[in-house]
């Protein structure tokens, strides 16, 4: 009998949180995602408490930065049904992979100020990771 009930309150706890992460926003979804990003990349990295709470504001901004060169490549092709992607005039795409570059050889070396440079290159291998992780766990679930 105990062990029915424990059946029973753990299908209910699944079911709880199956909809409880099904009702979250956008954005609330977005914030666990770089929660579970920096808990990677602290582990990753074998980043110290100091070393975290130096590293971290400096990643926000890098994020942040990326992110704003990111949209702005997306919003450059223009996805038409009869077309498929079609490019608008006066945006190069190439420019944009430029201006990504470019940060991420500017944050390399602040990067490095706090970790030192081999943690601060292997950062960017890490970020890869975390990102195929994150398209292996939404495959999955698709399927």
């Amino acid at each position: 009998m105990t062990r029915l009930k424990y059946i029973i309150s753990t299908i209910c706890l699944i079911l709880i949180a199956n909809f409880v992460a099904n009702g979250q926003s956008r954005h609330e979804r977005f914030e666990a995602i770089e929660s579970q990003k920096a808990a990677f990349i602290t582990k990753q990295l074998k980043l110290t408490p100091t070393e975290a709470q130096k590293f971290f504001p400096i990643y926000y901004q890098y994020s942040k930065e990326i992110r704003a060169v990111k949209s702005k490549k997306s919003q450059s092709t223009v996805k038409s049904p009869s077309k498929g992607n079609s490019f608008r005039p006066g945006n190069d795409v190439i420019e944009y992979d430029a201006q990504e570059v470019e940060i991420k050889k500017s944050y390399r070396s602040k990067f490095a100020d706090v970790v030192g440079q081999a943690r601060a290159s292997q950062f960017f291998s890490v970020e890869q990771e975390f990102i195929e992780l994150l398209y292996k766990e939404l495959n999955s679930r698709r399927h």
